[in-house]
């Protein structure tokens, strides 16, 4: 069975796109991408049975996105490793945007300004 954890859009002290927003689907994207990049640079790459993915969501307002972890891992030994992973995206993930995110989500068209 597998196991679905959301981490959200973006870094939670970085503002992100808003369902609406005229360029809402192209910056979610770009967003969620940047993210998951990011969170492989500081958490690692995912072992085996685990993925991070963009997954749409619907709402009220329309679809909205965001990143979340899908735990696969079959044998106890492996997914004991792979929730280990998958819960440390979740409680340790980036709080702001990295140097990389930001050239990848300029790069795409969405620059992001840094807060001082």
């Amino acid at each position: 069975m597998a196991e679905i954890i959301e981490i959200g859009s973006s870094p939670c002290n970085e503002e992100c796109a808003q369902v609406g927003q005229s360029d809402y689907p192209e910056r979610s994207k770009a967003e969620c991408r940047a993210f998951i990049n990011q969170i492989k640079r500081v958490i690692g790459e995912p072992p085996e049975g685990v993925t991070l993915y963009t997954k749409s969501n619907s709402h009220d307002f329309g679809t909205y996105r965001e990143v979340a972890v899908k735990v696969t891992a079959v044998g106890e030994d492996a997914r004991d490793i792979a929730l280990v992973y998958a819960y440390r995206c979740e409680g340790e993930s980036p709080e702001n945007w990295d140097d990389e995110a930001r050239a990848e989500l300029a790069d795409a068209g969405f620059p992001s300004s840094v807060e001082a």
